[in-house]
């Protein structure tokens, strides 16, 4: 059986999701962030040597990161499900964005936390207002405009069709719930973006979704 090594409020959630869509027996163990770090537990080390979620175990295969397995998961059992097929112009998009969620998008995504914690992290005073200074140019400079870029980006492909790969949902649209619903919590997004308020709409109403979620236990979008 699948073991899904699910780390909280992480894109492990997004595989509990994916099984949940294809009907796939699995099970689940467990992992709590450091309280102060927010890191992943050493434990997770005896897993796979980056000590990362996510990562799951399939008898003797072991696969991390977020793409692949959501290759692995869809080509192994998917039987034909949640991919368009080969050499329509769908399965090209699919692939784009199936790439682009962790290649493009999450990077800007992940630098607004690490400067959001350079400028709110406890310091002797004077050490304060120069992170403050820095990390308010880095933000103004290069962070926000390309989180812009990147909304309006995502914001005009989900005006051309439903899904990011075309008029079907597919394992791409699994792929891209992480940085949109990140970029709800640390970017801005909000209904000023309706389709991209609306794309999150409709994931979260998934029965599969709700089901993940209840598997995966509380997770802090």
């Amino acid at each position: 059986m699948i073991t899904v090594h699910h780390l909280n409020n992480s894109r492990s959630q997004r595989v509990l999701w994916l099984l949940e869509e294809l009907g796939v027996a699995y099970e689940v163990r467990r992992y709590q962030r450091d309280p102060k770090t927010l890191l992943a537990p050493p434990t997770l080390l005896a897993v796979h040597p980056l000590g990362k979620s996510p990562v799951i175990t399939d008898g003797a295969v072991t696969v991390a990161e977020s793409g692949a397995i959501i290759e692995y998961l869809v080509d192994t059992y998917g039987g034909g499900r949640l991919k368009p097929p080969a050499g329509s112009p769908e399965r090209l998009r699919y692939t784009y964005w199936l790439h682009y969620a962790e290649g493009s998008a999450m990077p800007p995504l992940l630098l607004k936390l690490v400067f959001d914690r350079v400028a709110t992290s406890p310091k002797p005073w004077p050490l304060r207002a120069i992170a403050r200074r820095i990390a308010g140019t880095v933000q103004e400079t290069y962070i926000a405009p390309q989180l812009t870029r990147h909304l309006d980006f995502m914001e005009a492909a989900l005006a051309q069709s439903v899904w990011f790969a075309g008029a079907e949902f597919t394992a791409a649209d699994v792929q891209m719930s992480f940085p949109l619903e990140a970029a709800v919590k640390r970017a801005g997004l909000t209904a000023s973006r309706p389709q991209l308020m609306g794309f999150l709409e409709r994931i979260h109403q998934r029965a599969a979704y709700r089901r993940a979620l209840e598997r995966g236990g509380p997770y802090d979008f």
